[in-house]
Formats: structure tokens, C-alpha cells, sequence
């Protein structure tokens, strides 16, 4: 199979152009403090392939994810660019603080599959350019970019779907999921899902 080194390099150049972006001064963490605050979040997040409701597909995966990106996520449902009624709702509850402190809690948890930078699936170019960002095993090369190994494969192809379509709000995904194919949207959330690296959280 052929790949476009047109698409993977224009992934790249975007890719670095938004790491420098997002990496703002935040404050540090407390973990401790934010195990007291993460027990809502573990209602959902807790539990082997529990659903969203509507429409229906397996909330992410946390444990592995970094606390950057956990921060920017929890950021982005507060400010409203990424669509979900209940997680806007437990982000606004939150001060940024307690935002950095929640996600160094998850973050906090550890992820041995992970942190010894996961496992190479069977090769498939379409994949190419993700991996600029997601790294080559599905893990991120940046502590702001989310890990998509072992990430669940409807939520992947949910969470694509929404850049697709212009539902949640991030530069440098909308231009990416344009380029996407239809006919390669269940392969991408297959083949990333299907690589080790993320669990279910599991409190320690």
C-alpha cells in the first residue's frame, strides 16, 4: 500500500504548530486532591464498557491518558468546544485548579503498557498521518495530544466523527478528519483501538 508523504508531512507541520499553541502555563496538579473530586468521574469512567446513553457508544478509556491532555479536555467541555450535556456540566462545576488536580489524579494512575510506549499493530498507511501526532504505537509524542491505543473503537469513531462534522472544536482535527475518507473511518477507530495501551481506570 502507498503513502501519501504529502498528507503525512502537511500532519506533521500541523501537528507541531498545534502543540506550540496549546502548551500554556497551567498550574501544577495536586493528585490527592483530586482523588477526593474524581469519584463522579468514576461512576463512568470506572466501569468495564460503559455506555453513553444517546447516542450510545463506550465513554473513553482514562487511565494512560497524560495530564495535559486530561486538563485540555476537561478545558474543552467547560468552554463548550467539545459537545457532551453531563461532561460540560461536571466541567463547569470545576475551578481550573481543580481541573490541573483531577487530571493529575487520572494521570497519577498507573499505565505500564503506556509508559513503555505500547506495542506495533499490523501496518496500515491510512494510519500515517495520525501517527504524526499519535505516535506510530497509537501512543502521543506530545503530553497535550490524547493516546489513542486501546482507546474504545466506537468511541474513536464517534470522536472522529464529531471533527468531521464540525461538533467539537479543534483547528488543526477539523482539517485532518476533511481529509478523511467515509470508507475509512470504522478502519482508523479499528486499528487504533486494537493496539495495547489505554485501560479502564482503576483506582489504586
Amino acid at each position: 500500500m502507498m503513502i501519501n508523504l504529502k498528507f503525512t508531512a502537511r500532519a506533521a507541520a500541523l501537528c507541531l504548530a498545534a502543540v506550540l499553541l496549546t502548551q500554556t502555563a497551567n498550574a501544577a496538579g495536586d493528585p490527592e486532591a483530586g482523588a477526593k473530586l474524581a469519584y463522579t468521574c468514576l461512576g463512568c469512567h470506572g466501569i468495564d464498557g460503559y455506555r453513553n446513553a444517546y447516542p450510545s457508544y463506550r465513554v473513553p478509556k482514562l487511565g494512560g491518558q497524560s495530564e495535559a491532555y486530561l486538563a485540555i479536555a476537561l478545558q474543552g467541555y467547560r468552554d463548550g468546544s467539545r459537545p457532551h450535556p453531563t461532561m460540560q456540566a461536571q466541567a463547569r462545576s470545576l475551578s481550573e485548579q481543580e481541573i490541573q488536580d483531577v487530571s493529575a489524579y487520572f494521570a497519577s494512575l498507573a499505565n505500564e503498557t503506556v509508559a513503555a510506549g505500547g506495542t506495533k499493530g499490523a501496518s496500515f498507511d491510512k494510519a500515517q498521518a495520525c501517527a504524526a501526532c499519535h505516535g506510530a504505537n497509537g501512543i502521543s509524542i506530545s503530553p497535550t495530544w490524547p493516546t489513542l491505543a486501546g482507546q474504545h473503537e466506537e468511541y474513536l469513531e464517534h470522536s472522529l466523527r464529531q471533527y468531521m462534522a464540525g461538533t467539537r472544536v479543534n483547528a488543526v482535527m477539523q482539517a485532518q478528519a476533511a481529509l478523511v475518507a467515509e470508507e475509512d473511518v470504522k478502519m482508523l477507530a479499528r486499528y487504533f483501538a486494537g493496539l495495547e495501551g489505554l485501560e479502564t481506570t482503576r483506582p489504586e
